[in-house]
């Protein structure tokens, strides 16, 4: 993690405070997720088809483009991205940015391809876990160079595929990204874990729902192994849910400010992790509600700790510490060691960002202890995360003179969040 105390931050944005209870209905974008899944089985599908609401973002232009760069047309001119296959040919250069399922997901594309394929990104994408994928490609029969970014893929037009052991204890999307591919593989891919429990299970359990629609075989009866047979992949349309995750702080702003938000178009079964909120955010003391017009959320006089396992929904962890710091009650958040490994130290991050806005806080190896304490302002630093940032806003809604450094770091997930947050407390 980058040094707390590294250069003077050039930008601070001065997080609105909530100065009353906010009353608010909020449409998200598209959930990135689905998007990008979306985007990857279509460019390896039989046929064109449509991604309908998909999110526009850092991230999923990131994606588009890489795709591209392989071969297949990604259209994104407007609102619906319209994905056709193509011959993945010749030497290219893929930029991840940020975005782990770039990373991730495009390296077994690119083992189909008849060229060299190049990966780099954002300095703080080095530092993530990639070396998973890439030992479990080469296992596959492709050909790659380096353990991390950059490293490059050496694709033949086709991959032999077959049974793999992966350990993807640190990313679930260790697992996605060799299933989105594996169909195209001659026979297939059996991915089996070995190591401690996976995290973040609803997005695998996202990715086979997907790959099933596409007429893809998937077994994931046993557990952890999950066996996609060889086959075409069928052209589908898909229609992007509202990412769910992304509701977090829009949530969290009722709960801290006594308001009411509805967030609208919450679907009613879904795969996302962000559903996950209806319960957290219940715990803590928050009314609320689904029903067509959304999912709504009536904070309460005070909000209450918690006792937490965010195992299998890492993400929401940001957003959930910042109201476990702005709760009357103590709160521990458990197993989730693996947030380390996301855009940056995500325990060490939160520990030290809210510890120096006066929050009582200790780290654990796999988690946060909180108990209530006097918060002040002052600089909430980010390290390009885009979740960090939204924690900052949380507690800048509850509290005076909190700064947001890099706050356009939320571009990854939701153009313009600055903007759409402080109008929504003008």
């Amino acid at each position: 993690m980058t040094d707390p105390a590294r250069a003077a931050v050039e930008d601070p944005w001065p997080a609105p405070r909530a100065h009353r209870p906010v009353e608010a209905t909020v449409t998200l974008p598209g959930s990135k997720s689905l998007t990008n899944r979306a985007l990857v089985l279509a460019a390896v599908a039989d046929g064109p088809s449509v991604v309908r609401r998909a999110l526009r973002s850092r991230d999923t232009s990131l994606m588009a483009a890489a795709l591209t760069s392989l071969g297949a047309h990604v259209d994104t001119t407007g609102e619906d991205w319209r994905v056709t296959p193509g011959a993945l040919a010749g030497d290219t250069s893929v930029d991840c940015g940020l975005a782990g399922t770039v990373m991730r997901f495009v390296p077994p594309v690119a083992g189909l391809s008849t060229g060299t394929v190049s990966f780099d990104g954002d300095p703080h994408m080095r530092k993530r876990p990639v070396g998973q994928v890439l030992g479990a490609l080469r296992a596959l029969g492709i050909d790659v160079a380096g353990d991390a970014l950059p490293f490059a893929v050496r694709g033949t037009g086709s991959v032999p595929g077959g049974t793999v052991v992966v350990d993807a204890s640190a990313s679930s999307q260790f697992i996605s990204a060799l299933l989105l591919a594996g169909a195209r593989y001659e026979r297939g891919v059996d991915v089996r874990h070995e190591g401690a429990p996976v995290p973040s299970l609803p997005h695998i359990d996202m990715t086979v729902a997907m790959l099933r629609e596409h007429g893809v075989g998937v077994d994931d009866t046993g557990p952890d192994r999950w066996s996609v047979a060889p086959g075409p992949v069928r052209a589908v349309n898909h229609l992007i849910e509202p990412d769910l995750s992304n509701a977090a702080p829009f949530l969290a702003l009722a709960a801290v400010s006594g308001g009411t938000v509805t967030v609208r178009d919450w679907p009613r079964h879904t795969t996302q992790a962000g559903d996950a909120l209806r319960d957290i955010l219940a715990a803590m003391g928050c009314d609320v509600s689904l029903d067509d017009a959304g999912l709504t959320v009536a904070g309460p006089d005070e909000l209450h700790g918690v006792d937490l396992d965010l195992h299998d929904v890492g993400e929401l962890a940001p957003a959930v510490a910042a109201l476990c710091a702005l709760a009357t009650t103590p709160s521990h958040l458990r197993g989730i060691a693996h947030i380390r490994g996301h855009e940056t130290d995500r325990l060490a991050a939160l520990a030290t960002e809210l510890g120096r806005l006066g929050a009582d806080v200790t780290e654990h190896p796999d988690g946060l202890e909180l108990r209530p304490a006097p918060l002040h302002g002052g600089v909430f630093r980010t390290y390009a995360d885009h979740r960090m940032a939204h924690a900052g806003v949380v507690v800048g809604a509850a509290v005076d003179g909190v700064l947001v450094e890099d706050v356009a770091t939320t571009g990854k997930t939701f153009p313009d969040f600055a903007g759409f947050w402080a109008g929504l407390l003008a």
